[in-house]
């Protein structure tokens, strides 16, 4: 009795490009971009949100903007500097009523954030001036926040106080960085360009000395606290992992091309994303320190905020990046309930605008009613969980299903006529071909089916190779 014909088997490829990463596809979905060019094209040099509100400060030139995080629009604007001052480090205290901000006028000053009035002013009266970089509100007491600046000192100071609650001395060039450690009651970090990291405790009198020193391999641009312990300091094209347990660098990225800029941390401090001035941002696994995904920008960053998603700490609502040309790039992860909203909410835009929206109201009551069934029906069916289970198997008694043309020229042994079949049948697709010229190699038969061919029979074979004869899968065919 003669064997059955199987019939040939699934042609098992080389397999594509890798998919992405979850990281990646987490990442890629900051779609919806908004992008806000600042008076006068001012770099924009800070952004900052505090912890709870909905609120966030962007700083550039003479001005600092405060935006309404779910509208991603400005709120308020206050201009009340000096002419040729130059603003830095606009800050929003946690409840929203405050923002805080320095300058290169050596000024630090507090707003009324509803009437954009001056509050107070500290640094009037000091005879020689020096910029203040970095302006931070404490952690714990809500009248207390920190200031560093190019006179090489951190201070501490309250807003019911004229003069400082604590200095902190010890630098030797300009402190541009500068946080509060959280856990750590009274405790603050600096980041100076004298290439060092230092942590200070102001609980200790009016003036102290840093109670730890960390060398590093350029001018510290930014810091990040990382948890209680451990601390990321951005210095040069680096960014060193400080562990203030054993005092020693945990480890060092080298990811940039470039100066890094600016620090900030995502999705519930489990990734720590780095921007520099090639216009990349790194996103880093704070298990692994690997690099985890990337994003690309037209020019250099200065400097980086995400803000998390109000229902969820462990995603991420913003991602707001300050770029040198004076453009602030908003970029909004929606959820998938989110997401649905806001794409049905497109479509009857569009309804509107193209005249249709009784037809999309109808298909819109059609839908719920659609949907109101299937929920009435929804188990109807169950039968318990006593219930018998019938697996069939699979019924052999129909007919076979037909060959196609090609198959059958090739169980008779025409292999020449199978080759020009399935090179002519445009419905039978490109599979098809490479299963049948594979078939043709492993028998030894290929040489035989373009054996004595015209050249008007030749065409449609040197197409084909043509067309494949750069890509990697078919390398091997068409090679032969």
């Amino acid at each position: 009795m003669a064997a059955e014909v199987q019939a040939l088997p699934p042609l098992r490829q080389t397999p594509g490009p890798a998919p992405l990463t979850p990281s990646q596809t987490y990442y890629r979905a900051f779609k919806s971009q908004l992008l806000v060019p600042s008076p006068h094209n001012s770099a924009i040099t800070s952004i900052t949100s505090p912890p709870s509100a909905e609120t966030f400060a962007v700083t550039s030139g003479g001005r600092s903007q405060i935006y309404n995080s779910r509208t991603r629009k400005i709120v308020k604007t206050i201009t009340r500097f000096g002419v040729d001052d130059v603003a830095r480090s606009g800050v929003v205290r946690r409840d929203g009523r405050i923002l805080l901000a320095g300058g290169d006028g050596g000024v630090v000053q507090a707003f009324d954030t509803g009437s954009r009035a001056v509050l107070r002013q500290w640094g009037r009266e000091e005879k020689r001036r020096l910029p203040v970089h970095v302006v931070r509100w404490s952690l714990g007491t809500i009248t207390e926040f920190m200031t560093c600046g190019d006179d090489r000192t951190v201070r501490v100071w309250d807003l019911t106080e004229e003069e400082p609650k604590w200095v902190g001395v010890g630098h030797e060039d300009y402190v541009r960085a500068g946080c509060w450690l959280p856990g750590q009651e009274g405790m603050v970090v600096s980041g100076g360009y004298d290439q060092t990291v230092r942590i200070w405790d102001t609980r200790q009198g009016r003036q102290g000395a840093p109670v730890m020193t960390f060398r590093v391999q350029g001018a510290v641009e930014d810091v990040c606290a990382l948890g209680s312990s451990l601390l990321a300091a951005a210095a040069g094209n680096e960014v060193s992992v400080l562990n203030l347990i054993s005092g020693k660098p945990e480890v060092i990225l080298r990811s940039h091309q470039k100066a890094v800029s600016a620090l900030a941390l995502a999705q519930g401090g489990t990734r720590l994303l780095t921007a520099g001035l090639d216009g990349r941002i790194k996103i880093h696994s704070t298990s692994t320190w690997e690099v985890v995904a990337s994003l690309k920008y037209t020019a250099p960053i200065l400097s980086l905020a995400v803000i998390p998603s109000p229902q969820n700490s462990s995603e991420d609502r913003h991602l707001l990046v300050g770029l040198q040309t004076g453009l602030l790039s908003i970029r909004t992860r929606l959820a998938g309930a989110e997401k649905a909203k806001t794409r049905e909410r497109e479509k009857r835009d569009q309804a509107l605008i193209a005249g249709t929206a009784d037809e999309y109201e109808r298909l819109q009551r059609k839908k719920d009613l659609r949907q109101g069934i299937l929920a009435r029906d929804r188990g109807k069916d169950f039968r318990g969980e006593g219930a018998d289970i019938t697996i069939q198997g699979n019924d052999r008694t129909g007919r076979p299903k037909p060959l196609k043309p090609w198959q059958q020229a090739l169980r008779r042994g025409e292999y020449s006529r199978a080759l020009d079949l399935v090179l002519a049948d445009e419905k039978s697709g490109p599979e098809n071909t490479l299963k049948l010229i594979t078939a043709l190699r492993s028998r030894g038969a290929l040489r035989a089916a373009l054996r004595d061919r015209s050249d008007e029979n030749l065409i449609p074979v040197l197409k084909w190779v043509l067309n494949n004869i750069n890509a990697p899968r078919t390398l091997h065919l068409t090679g032969d």
